[in-house]
């Protein structure tokens, strides 16, 4: 019997699962039986996006999981993001129709915008001129979260919250919002712990959900002379001491601290490894330690769009 995963309750009175599968780089033809696997162990929560071209067989799995009757559709958590191009109010609803139609869902538990920056509209993901410089849209994304807001009152969606937002970025949300965004998705990591974000986003009631928990260590642009949070002999250490993994470490970290945890992976070994996880906690020493390894180490600088008026980390002196 699959150990059950605590929850997080959003501002909205709804619960998420607080440790969940993430998707992005998980290749289309992989992904479909890492999905199905990790229903199999025990997740529940499964993080998707229309950018990482795999929702089609993501979706496959889920029907599968669901005819076999090891789910209901009711038990599981299943996320989606917006992307750039969508980002203009009259096509958020067809947006969140692609997704809905490649996954095979009626409706998704939340649906996220994927990045603050508006990119010129139309079928090509990344638009760019001449020089290979992405072409920008002038859509704010307030008016895009107002036309997320009417996919809630449509029931296309239960949930809406942010992706890669700072803190100026969030507040101009907050302060729009007939319907208060619940989670903001971002890079985080000991490395890069977000402790100044998370606090910031607590105190507003919004939840904090950590991508690339793992240091996202299969990330293309990585050089060979990068330190690896998975070979962090503070890390090790904690690890040793508990007879865990360090990669068990590096999510317990971010469940012991509150935060939503969607580490990825497609090796059903390492994806059963990264759910087991409960039957240990760290101390507060472990967490100090861990903490300790902060240096505002962003590994996800998301380069195409840095121009952008909204790229969320263009000012140093805004809190990401």
């Amino acid at each position: 019997m699959a150990a059950k995963v605590p929850s997080v309750t959003f501002n909205n009175g709804l619960t998420c699962p607080i440790l969940g599968l993430g998707t992005w780089q998980s290749n289309p033809g992989e992904v479909t039986r890492a999905v199905g696997e990790a229903i199999d162990i025990g997740y529940r929560h499964i993080d998707c996006a229309h950018l990482y071209f795999n929702e089609k067989e993501v979706g496959e799995a889920i029907k599968e999981k669901i005819k076999q009757g090891i789910v209901k559709r009711e038990d599981l958590f299943i996320t989606s993001k917006i992307w750039n191009t969508y980002h203009r109010p009259d096509l958020v609803e067809k947006a969140v129709k692609i997704s809905l139609s490649d996954l095979g869902l009626d409706y998704l538990d939340l649906y996220l915008i994927h990045w603050p920056m508006a990119y010129k509209e139309g079928s090509d993901p990344f638009p760019s001129d001449a020089n290979g410089k992405v072409i920008y849209s002038d859509v704010d994304y307030v008016d895009t979260w107002k036309a997320m807001e009417k996919l809630v009152e449509k029931g296309l969606v239960k949930s809406i919250g942010v992706s890669n937002f700072n803190s100026v970025q969030l507040t101009r949300i907050l302060n729009a919002a007939t319907i208060k965004p619940v989670t903001n998705q971002v890079e985080c990591h000991p490395y890069l712990n977000q402790t100044k974000l998370f606090d910031f986003c607590k105190a507003r009631g919004v939840t904090l959900t950590a991508y690339s928990p793992l240091g996202s260590p299969q990330r293309p642009w990585a050089k060979p002379d990068e330190p690896s949070l998975l070979e962090d002999p503070k890390v090790l250490s904690i690890a040793k001491r508990l007879n865990k993994t360090s990669a068990q470490i590096l999510i317990r970290y971010q469940v012991d601290r509150g935060i939503i945890v969607i580490p990825k992976s497609t090796s059903k070994s390492r994806i059963a490894e990264n759910f087991n996880i409960w039957d240990f906690s760290l101390s507060e020493e472990d967490i100090k330690a861990i903490n300790s390894l902060d240096c505002n180490g962003r590994l996800i600088p998301q380069a195409e769009g840095r121009e952008h008026k909204d790229h969320p980390f263009a000012n140093p002196d805004i809190i990401f």
